[in-house]
């Protein structure tokens, strides 16, 4: 299954601590393939690096670009479907462009796509995903 993660939910997702924690665990064991772009990963980046430091962002990215089940997507075309935070519109691209299930977020700027007929992109929760790897 193909999914587009959220920046904040990749965070949720990193602490052990975290009831979002198995996320991550199970991205590392291959149950899902995380998908890509080449604005996402800058994003994970610039954000990790914010919030945790660089060496562990420099970690976390290295083993994204490593794990056998992470797919980079080379997005040539901008949909343009959220303007609320257009910033958000890179995971639209990206799930679009990879045939994504999902995309996995807490952000409420996507639920503009449950009324978009095309493309058909779906949208979860961190809850409900966490619910589906269970």
């Amino acid at each position: 299954m193909n999914i587009v993660l959220d920046t904040n939910c990749l965070l949720m997702s990193l602490s052990r601590r975290s009831s979002y924690y198995p996320v991550w665990q199970q991205l590392r064991a291959g149950a899902y393939v995380l998908c890509y772009s080449n604005e996402i990963l800058m994003e994970y980046e610039e954000i990790l690096t914010r919030k945790m430091g660089p060496a562990i962002a420099a970690n976390i990215i290295s083993a994204l670009l490593n794990l056998p089940n992470t797919r980079q997507v080379q997005v040539y075309f901008h949909l343009h479907l959220i303007s609320a935070d257009p910033d958000d519109n890179k995971f639209v691209d990206c799930a679009f462009k990879a045939g994504a299930r999902y995309i996995v977020t807490q952000d409420h700027h996507y639920d503009i796509l449950r009324h978009i007929d095309f493309p058909a992109i779906d949208v979860i929760s961190i809850d409900d995903f966490l619910q589906m790897l269970a």
